[in-house]
């Protein structure tokens, strides 16, 4: 059957900062180019979640009457808080010691999620047209090889890979320059990565797991404008990771973890750590007597400048996450994804005007403030390889005395799936129950994140060899995948007295954790049907 094609000027895939960001600049510069975006959530901001202390340089740039246009960046930051954690006891570190780097002095706590639908709006009324529900699930290419554009994935095929009374054929968009803006671990921009060898000769990419709650708490506790980073218990010294506690408007408290997938202890559970971190004296203070209403899980780029591939190939162009041009010692990742976006419209506009190759775009992107922030940071994240200690002694030099500018390049060693030991030659780790009022198991978390798929589709978490987590990975890592799924997609059940391996879909968030940290690289994540996933509010 012969798909449906729309013909753009620019197709762009996701309808996160990158991509809005991306579409609104194009209009901006020609009303007249005809601009799509898809957006695999049902909704624009439905699969966005973020911490998310905002800088608005970018939206400075891209829209900068934005506070006259009723956007929901309202609580400016008033007062910071760094804290070294131990199992029971905190020690507040000097914030004037802390890099200008961590520092957020007119920045804002926001929603992400809300950021987007706003962003979604300004699109709109500039002529974009939007598509939520309508996930990119493969990329189109010409005889050349060059991209063509995407298809949408066929609707109403069962879990055997047959037609259901309701199916609908995908569709094809093609664009002059498609625009992939899909986040972290994007699935198309990871297989155009492959396919055009981008990352040759860069550092292996690396990754962190972030958790989000958001809690109601007393008027006693909150302090709106309050923003707070921890470092230390419950991580040990050789794991990468930290909190943020985030005090919003109505009295609400955004509260999460972050710890790198880079970890080494296949029994480690980063979401177990995360419940284990609000036990702390320090910050159960802070949500006990509240309410937690959210939850969500995503993974985070981390790499930064040394695994930053080439963001552009013949047809189509990288933007955001889906390169990696997250900030990591900001904690930032949302203005350097929104000026990528603006820089690529910028290229492409002078492409289809004045006939200029794409390849402009990396000239243009290094020549921009977000690679000279990159260019500054890119030493933070590899020498915390050397432990908790040594890494904030380097980053004090790098950043306090160097400002990012060390004639030297740290590099990263290993891909992340590459770190785990084996589970004979590391210890199980004991974590307590949860409580149910501060903390929570997986099952009543995954149920605030609105998830769904539709049943009998296709399961989108694939095994490359059905046999390899039983055969291997149990044995040999004790299958870690029901440990650091965050939703307790993996289990190992007991059939007829053999383990078997069982995937949940229906519970998946779209973290892309499996997709990164499974040591044979054997679950790859595709396209689930239209809408599938979590429906966030505003997270």
């Amino acid at each position: 059957m012969e798909r449906e094609k729309m013909e753009y000027d620019v197709v762009i895939v996701g309808a996160g900062p990158a991509g809005l960001t991306t579409a609104i600049k194009l209009k901006k510069i020609n009303s007249n180019i005809n601009v799509c975006v898809l957006e695999k959530g049902a909704e624009v901001g439905a699969h966005i979640i973020s911490g998310n202390i905002f800088e608005t340089k970018a939206l400075d740039e891209l829209i900068p009457d934005w506070k006259d246009k009723n956007s929901p960046i309202k609580t400016k930051v008033k007062k910071e808080k760094f804290l070294f954690l131990g199992k029971k006891i905190s020690f507040n570190w000097p914030t004037w010691l802390l890099p200008s780097v961590q520092k957020n002095h007119n920045n804002y706590i926001i929603s992400l999620a809300n950021l987007c639908r706003w962003l979604g709006e300004q699109a709109e009324a500039l002529g974009v047209e939007i598509f939520p529900g309508f996930p990119a699930s493969e990329v189109i290419y010409h005889e050349n090889g060059a991209v063509k554009g995407i298809a949408t994935q066929d609707m109403g095929i069962d879990k055997q890979g047959n037609k259901k009374d309701s199916f609908e054929s995908g569709m094809e968009l093609h664009g002059k320059v498609t625009v992939f803006a899909e986040g972290c671990r994007g699935h198309l921009g990871k297989q155009l990565i492959k396919k055009f060898d981008l990352n040759k000769g860069k550092d292996p990419q690396q990754y962190g797991i972030g958790f989000k709650e958001i809690w109601e708490i007393s008027e006693q506790n909150h302090e709106e404008g309050l923003v707070m980073h921890t470092a230390g218990w419950p991580l040990d010294n050789n794991t990468y990771g930290g909190s943020f506690v985030y005090h919003a408007e109505n009295k609400q408290v955004f509260l999460g973890y972050v710890i790198g997938l880079d970890y080494k202890n296949p029994y480690l559970s980063p979401f177990d750590e995360f419940q284990r971190f609000k036990m702390h004296p320090s910050i159960k203070k802070i949500i006990e007597g509240g309410k937690r209403i959210s939850y969500g899980a995503r993974a985070l780029i981390e790499g930064g400048l040394q695994s930053l591939p080439k963001m552009f190939m013949p047809g189509a162009l990288l933007v955001g996450c889906d390169a990696g041009t997250l900030n990591m010692p900001k904690i930032k990742g949302s203005h350097t994804a929104m000026k990528s976006g603006m820089i690529a419209a910028e290229t492409i506009v002078e492409n289809l005007k004045d006939n200029k190759d794409i390849s402009i775009y990396e000239d243009k992107f290094k020549k921009s403030w977000v690679y000279e922030e990159l260019h500054r940071a890119r030493n933070v994240k590899p020498s915390f390889n050397w432990g908790l200690i040594l890494g904030i002694i380097f980053t004090g030099i790098d950043q306090i005395l160097f400002r990012g500018k060390l004639p030297l390049t740290l590099r990263h060693k290993h891909a992340d799936h590459e770190t785990l030991r084996s589970a004979s030659e590391t210890k199980k780790i004991d974590y307590p129950k949860p409580d149910n009022v501060i903390t929570f198991d997986k099952t009543s978390s995954v149920y605030l994140t609105g998830t769904n798929h539709a049943e009998n589709q296709p399961v989108h978490l694939q095994l490359k060899d059905p046999n390899l987590p039983i055969s291997y990975t149990l044995e040999k890592f004790d299958e870690p995948a029901q440990r650091y799924c965050p939703v307790g997609v993996y289990e190992i059940q007991i059939e007829n007295n053999k383990p078997k391996f069982v995937i949940n879909s229906q519970n998946c968030i779209h973290c892309k954790t499996c997709d990164i940290k499974e040591p044979s690289q054997n679950i790859t994540w595709v396209t689930p049907e239209g809408g599938g996933g979590p429906k966030y509010g505003n997270m």
